[in-house]
């Protein structure tokens, strides 16, 4: 069967049973906004072509390819053409163009949508005639066979389009105040990098001007604390195309927060019964054709490496390594479970169009681990898992999360295993999943190949939601692996095997967190976590020795000795949003008492030296969520 993106046909051509239209919900408007900006860009720019445009969350979009200019170079939209395009979908919703459904024959439709000089339009329904009609499967479009003699078409004024419907009967019954054009992106026809690059515009549209107003707010929010913009400002991470896309430099402050949730993860996967191991970024390929990662997985593999006639990749996970020590010997029931723990690195072969920041990679280090125990012991295992995690959020101040549960389509060929296995995998999850009292949501259908699997969805305090890990039972492996104990009885049984990975990887997680805290983190976790600043070089060797005291007590403090005013100082230590400030001046060179200032608030807080110390230095070593 051929394959293609997912939105490419998610909104108009299937047969379909007549809808009544006289419904007027969010979803259908966003549809039909769609159009009228269609409408609107080939009123404006006459000659246009168009190739999708459905709705996304919070929104739609389009795909364009504007005319050529008159001297044959192409043209395109820039940002301020975005208010000329919104007057013009006003001025047709006021006119109040009617949206007319009609069934034809393909080839009618080729010869209509040819005539009008929509080359994209004809291409889909040529594919449609050709391959037929298609359905979702494991977050693909894939082609059927079934053939359609018919398909849809729906008529906006002078605006014609191919598509399934439904939409509003009429322009005038979308509200002129809740929608917008939000921006501008390049997006190559059908998903492919070798076909022609359009333009995306994107809309937002909701029910209430309240509803709009408040997501452009939290837009501008999102923006505020996008971790991109503050990582290179405080100097965590920067990518560099001389070393490769995906690819991350941690820098020296993004480094500590790395190393702290990394040296927190240890003690605590330690104090929760974890045995730690090291396994190589580089192995024979024969040790993923026992996974079945290839060739299943090997379009996200790096290319392999020709070494003494032998193929060599680099790992995309940890989980073959893992059971390879588990195969290691013999085990016995007396053993298990076995918790198997490594910061290990991950390299995956990301497609360059989805690399973005630290959230999409394609060299990661996971806080991986895999516990192998009996089937009787998963349960209680997998809720220790579910209970890490919330140990987790908790000490990070997360407090509104849930669990999605990810189940196989038996129609999908993607999936290994009996349905037996499925089944009591998945049986062993959500009993475990219930006994959490966590909320989750069931999707029936993206497991992983071998195996039904829980996401955890994290939200900001803006409520962006993120996928924070990947955790499973898995009894696949274990048999591909022959992954085995001695019982009770004397007689070789497989192991169940848990995959986890509460904090994810350092680089998702980071800009998670990042993104989470605007940059202002835990003073446990910031790089710079108490600033002392001398206000003249008369106050540098007391706020020097007042700089290898906090160092003493375990705390991270750093002495800014520049020739710059106080007023720079605090400035600069402020957009590093560090979060205590020791301004020494004559009172304070005697070290007996101190003027503090805790990030975020407006009062100075009068402390003794001692008194300080010994709050910042438990703040620190128990980890708090909040300065003081």
């Amino acid at each position: 069967m051929f394959r293609i993106s997912i939105f490419e046909f998610r909104i108009f051509f299937l047969i379909m049973p007549k809808q009544s239209e006289k419904e007027n919900d969010l979803e259908i408007v966003r549809h039909s906004l769609a159009h009228i900006m269609a409408a609107a860009v080939a009123e404006l720019w006459l000659g246009t072509k168009f190739g999708v445009g459905p709705t996304v969350e919070n929104g739609f979009y389009y795909d364009i390819e504007l005319p050529a200019d008159s001297t044959g170079a192409p043209q395109r939209l820039l940002p301020a053409d975005l208010l000329r395009i919104e007057k013009r979908m006003r001025d047709i919703i006021k006119r109040g163009d009617k949206f007319i459904r009609e069934e034809m024959a393909i080839d009618e439709a080729s010869k209509l949508f040819g005539g009008l000089g929509q080359s994209f339009k004809v291409e889909l329904l040529r594919d449609i005639k050709i391959r037929g009609t298609t359905k979702m499967e494991g977050g693909e479009e894939i082609f059927t066979g079934e053939k359609p003699n018919t398909v849809t078409v729906y008529r906006t004024g002078k605006f014609i389009d191919l598509c399934r419907g439904p939409h509003v009967e009429s322009a005038k019954d979308i509200p002129e105040d809740g929608f917008k054009l939000h921006k501008l992106a390049g997006a190559y026809w059908r998903g492919n990098e070798k076909n022609p690059m359009l333009q995306r515009i994107y809309g937002l549209a909701f029910g209430k001007k309240t509803e709009l107003e408040g997501y452009l707010h939290l837009l501008e929010e999102a923006e505020h604390r996008d971790h991109r913009k503050i990582g290179e400002e405080m100097e965590l991470f920067t990518l560099s195309p001389t070393i490769g896309p995906g690819l991350v430099l941690w820098m020296p402050n993004g480094n500590i927060i790395k190393e702290e949730l990394e040296r927190w993860a240890k003690e605590t996967e330690e104090a929760w019964g974890y045995t730690r191991v090291t396994t190589p970024i580089i192995t024979k390929e024969d040790l993923f054709f026992v996974s079945e990662h290839l060739p299943h997985y090997k379009e996200s593999m790096y290319s392999p490496m020709k070494i003494d006639n032998e193929n060599y990749y680099i790992k995309p996970m940890n989980c073959p390594f893992h059971h390879t020590i588990f195969a290691n010997r013999k085990r016995s029931y007396r053993e298990l479970p076995l918790r198997l723990a490594e910061y290990g690195w991950c390299h995956r072969f990301e497609d360059s169009g989805s690399l973005f920041g630290l959230m999409r990679v394609r060299g990661m280090q996971m806080n991986d681990a895999h516990i192998y125990c009996t089937k009787e012991q998963a349960v209680k295992e997998f809720v220790d898992v579910i209970r890490l995690h919330e140990y987790y959020y908790k000490k990070l101040g997360i407090k509104d999360y849930y669990m999605e549960l990810a189940l196989r389509n038996p129609a999908n060929k993607k999936y290994h295993g009996d349905d037996k296995m499925w089944q009591e995998a998945e049986k062993l999850m959500r009993e475990a999943m219930e006994i959490s009292k966590v909320p989750y949501i069931v999707q029936n259908d993206g497991a992983a190949f071998y195996g039904p699997k829980i996401d955890f969805q994290i939200k900001s305090v803006i409520g962006r939601v993120f996928t924070a890990s990947t955790n499973q039972i898995d009894l696949f492996m274990p048999k591909k692996f022959a992954l085995k104990y001695v019982d009770q009885n004397g007689q070789e049984q497989y192991v169940a095997c848990i995959h986890r990975a509460p904090l994810g990887t350092h680089e998702r997680f980071v800009g998670f967190l990042i993104e989470h805290f605007a940059g202002a983190f835990p003073t446990w976790l910031h790089p710079t976590q108490v600033q002392v600043i001398p206000v003249g070089s008369a106050h540098l060797g007391p706020a020097k020795k007042l700089g290898a005291m906090l160092k003493e007590a375990g705390v991270r403090a750093f002495v800014d000795g520049s020739n710059e005013t106080v007023g720079y100082k605090i400035r600069k230590a402020e957009k590093m949003k560090v979060p205590y400030m020791l301004v020494v001046g004559d009172k304070e060179a005697k070290l007996k008492t101190l003027a503090v200032r805790i990030r975020g608030k407006k009062n100075i807080k009068n402390m003794a030296v001692g008194a300080f110390i010994k709050t910042v230095a438990e703040e620190v070593a128990e980890r708090k969520p909040k300065t003081m």
